[in-house]
């Protein structure tokens, strides 16, 4: 699979170089260091510099944006691989919105600078993390309760493929554990505009490949390609302008996976131009009709849609499916004239052709592209 995975099209984006196999705070000095992240091939993936000028996002002030940089940089420094970093920042955007919060039941002499004040008597600093986490100084110094944060996260098991907001509440045990979530997509761009883009890697090996998340690898950005074939027919074409997604080609019966963590909206059989739902056999042009399909909701209002299923979908109603989850098998039900995957990206909650957009520069900009056909 993985030798696949790095020859022809797929890699003509990508690189790879040495990541997370070693710890970063081992190697001697910053050149080295820098030397050691530029490897990682995503582009100009680059230490993140915590003292100097950082980007700008409406969401957030500088200072909060620093408190983002010191949670990535510490990541970096420990070699915890880039989806730790996204869920760490996700994780301190919902606690604290990246400010060093104290609260009233701080004592006097204790007192230091903070940047606002809590909600919990006793919960602290970036994470808001408790007394078991450490002292006072020590859970209102950034670095320190980023790095505890870590510690705790790499002790999950499979947390790199399981979804967000379940690894985040296994580390920091919230009332509100599911709305870690609604940050990821923040998360993953303020990765991305501090790191240089690392927010698009996989780890394949213990070494890190750039913009390839598929057959199940999760990029950091938490989103991988549904199927591994190329794309075909494109969105709303000159000759098929009401074309609200892409045409991936592929055997039937090869697997398809949630493209990112999301719950099932609608998991059926289409009916056709006269109302049928024959979605057991072969469909043919014209016919109509989206055959056996799959919608998932995403954090962020992201809807992905699956089409032209050669059987029923594997995931029902409701059901919440994580990032890289089989959720059936390509075929050519419905209006379709060979087996493929149709695969739409929607914006805004809505299912509609309003909400379509083109998936191709969606999917690579979150590390998981979809490939030209071949």
């Amino acid at each position: 699979m993985i030798a696949t995975m790095l020859t022809g099209v797929l890699l003509l984006l990508c690189c790879t170089g040495g990541t997370a196999a070693f710890f970063l705070s081992e190697l001697g000095d910053e050149t080295e260091k820098a030397d050691a992240l530029a490897s990682w091939g995503c582009g100009p993936i680059r230490p993140v510099d915590i003292a100097g000028e950082l980007p700008r996002f409406a969401e957030y002030g500088d200072a909060q944006i620093r408190n983002a940089a010191i949670i990535i940089k510490v990541g970096q420094d420990m070699g915890v691989p880039s989806r730790g970093w996204v869920v760490a920042l996700a994780t301190a955007m919902q606690e604290s919105a990246l400010r060093n919060l104290a609260n009233s039941g701080v004592p006097a002499s204790l007192a230091l600078p903070h940047e606002g004040v809590g909600a919990d008597h006793d919960s602290l600093g970036l994470f808001q993390q408790r007394p078991g986490w450490g002292s006072v100084t020590e859970r209102m110094t950034p670095a320190y309760t980023a790095r505890k944060f870590y510690e705790k996260l790499v002790k999950v098991r499979s947390w790199q493929r399981r979804p967000l907001t379940a690894v985040a509440q296994q580390v920091q045990i919230s009332a509100y554990p599911d709305a870690y979530a609604k940050h990821e997509e923040l998360a993953s761009r303020i990765v991305n505009a501090l790191s240089g883009g690392a927010a698009r890697t996989i780890e394949i090996n213990g070494k890190a490949v750039c913009n390839a998340a598929e057959r199940g690898q999760i990029a950091a950005s938490g989103w991988t390609a549904p199927i591994p074939g190329g794309v075909g027919s494109g969105f709303r074409t000159s000759s098929r302008p009401s074309h609200n997604g892409v045409d991936i080609g592929a055997a039937k019966g090869t697997e398809i996976r949630a493209a990112a963590t999301g719950r099932v909206l609608v998991a059926r059989c289409d009916p056709d131009d006269r109302g049928r739902r024959d979605c057991d056999v072969d469909g043919h042009p014209g016919k109509g009709g989206c055959g056996w399909f799959v919608d998932l909701l995403h954090a962020g209002g992201y809807i992905t849609r699956y089409c032209h299923m050669v059987s029923q979908p594997r995931v029902s109603p409701d059901q919440i499916v994580p990032a890289g989850e089989v959720i059936g098998q390509v075929g050519s039900s419905g209006n379709s004239s060979g087996p493929h995957l149709h695969f739409e990206v929607h914006l805004r909650n809505d299912r509609t052709s309003r909400g379509a957009i083109d998936p191709i520069p969606f999917m690579r900009e979150r590390g998981a592209p979809l490939r030209s056909a071949e």
